[in-house]
């Protein structure tokens, strides 16, 4: 996973309130195992419709999204943060998210960015009229050219997580040694473990 520090760019101004996880990747996508090409399914009922903000070449590569309340709600697929991820979008800015989708996020290296209302209509005013949005994750700051500044909160593991690029598995192998000293003394004490067993 890749370490994420600042995101800066334009923003899609999406602003949708509670958009479950079957918006934004539908079940039918869910037969892969891997996290390519799922970008091509995301938001695909909304992107059926004519004018859309996802198809939208003004937006096209923007790695941030700002919904609405109550985002990622719904089931609990990790195809989700997939699919947004394919798009290219590093960080989330909205009211609230449902806690499944915000783990899924932060696990796959994406920033959801909590912020109150007021923040997020603001945001999806200055996107929508094309201007870049910058997010600071190690000073917590979203601000824009015309010297908006929102200061966010985050889990402090979820933010060392992001800031180092560190997933689930980077986290298991910084304890590499401790893994090792362990499966050592296990082999010593209870060799029928490791080398199994004659019967």
């Amino acid at each position: 996973m890749d370490s994420l520090t600042r995101i800066a760019g334009r923003a899609i101004p999406f602003g949708a309130k509670n958009v479950d996880t079957d918006i934004i990747i539908p079940a039918r996508w869910l037969k892969t195992i891997t996290r390519e090409g799922l970008g091509e399914g995301a938001f695909e009922s909304i992107r059926a419709e004519p004018g859309n903000v996802f198809d939208d070449p003004d937006f096209a590569g923007a790695p941030i999204l700002i919904a609405g309340d109550n985002f990622g709600c719904g089931s609990s697929r990790e195809h989700a943060a997939w699919a947004i991820g394919d798009l290219g979008i590093r960080a989330v800015i909205a009211p609230s998210y449902s806690d499944i989708f915000s783990g899924n996020a932060v696990k796959n290296g994406i920033l959801p960015v909590v912020l109150p209302q007021e923040a997020v209509d603001r945001l999806l005013e200055v996107a929508r009229d094309g201007h870049p949005i910058d997010i600071d994750l190690d000073t917590q700051t979203v601000t824009t050219e015309f010297q908006d500044r929102f200061t966010f909160e985050i889990d402090p593991f979820r933010k060392h997580c992001l800031l180092n690029g560190l997933d689930e598995v980077a986290l298991t192998l910084e304890r590499q040694a401790e893994i090792a000293r362990f499966e050592s003394q296990r082999g010593a004490a209870h060799g029928w473990l490791t080398h199994g067993t004659n019967i």
